[in-house]
């Protein structure tokens, strides 16, 4: 294996760690540990630390400590917001080119779990995030996609969000959003998006005033 493919591969462990909760945010990390969990040398695994930073998953301080940037509540919120109008545009697309196999499968998802269904948080993240691409397929936007990545995964590295462990409003939500773009109904569609992001801001004010 190459020095480029470890560093790789340790930029995809760490970051994953970090997405997970498994390295908490404000965490302080160490070169000589996380060169020992990860089996590698210094060299590759700077490699991938450098990387992280120009993410801005992790920060460097003035006395060369490495942290893991925590996500302020406010930053969770403008993510939201920001994703409210790029979304409810691409549900209001998507149902005028009509609905989709990807978006049907992932109904049935939605349903089983609209009926009460248990689900782990990192599951239905998953699942959550295929809800949200497949309306960006559905609606022919190519850069979509890796913008919603890129803010999914800040997203999650607020706390607040894996305090959550009910998922039967948020799947009714998705279900109205593709029913809507089913129907052909572009301004049901934008709607339907547009209150999911209202209840997810409304869900996560709610867990921070516990």
């Amino acid at each position: 294996m190459t020095s480029e493919t470890l560093a790789q591969a340790a930029y995809r462990r760490i970051k994953q760690d970090i997405l997970q909760g498994n390295i908490r945010p404000d965490t302080v990390l160490s070169e000589r540990e996380l060169a020992e969990q990860q089996g590698i040398s210094r060299t590759p695994l700077r490699s991938a630390l450098s990387r992280l930073e120009r993410e801005r998953v992790i920060t460097r301080l003035q006395n060369g400590v490495l942290l893991v940037r925590a996500v302020s509540v406010e930053q969770l919120i403008e993510i939201v917001q920001l994703r409210q109008t790029l979304e409810g545009a691409a549900a209001a697309r998507a149902a005028e080119f009509g609905t989709t196999p990807e978006l049907m499968e992932v109904r049935d998802v939605m349903a089983a779990y609209a009926n009460g269904r248990n689900v782990a948080f990192d599951d239905f993240w998953a699942e959550d995030d295929r809800f949200h691409i497949a309306v960006a397929h559905a609606a022919r936007l190519e850069l979509l996609p890796a913008i919603l990545a890129e803010q999914r995964a800040i997203a999650r590295r607020c706390t607040i969000t894996r305090t959550h462990d009910r998922f039967a409003d948020q799947a009714r939500e998705h279900i109205a959003v593709i029913d809507a773009i089913a129907a052909g109904d572009a301004d049901a569609a934008r709607a339907a998006m547009s209150l999911h992001f209202e209840n997810v801001r409304a869900r996560f004010l709610g867990w921070l005033s516990r």
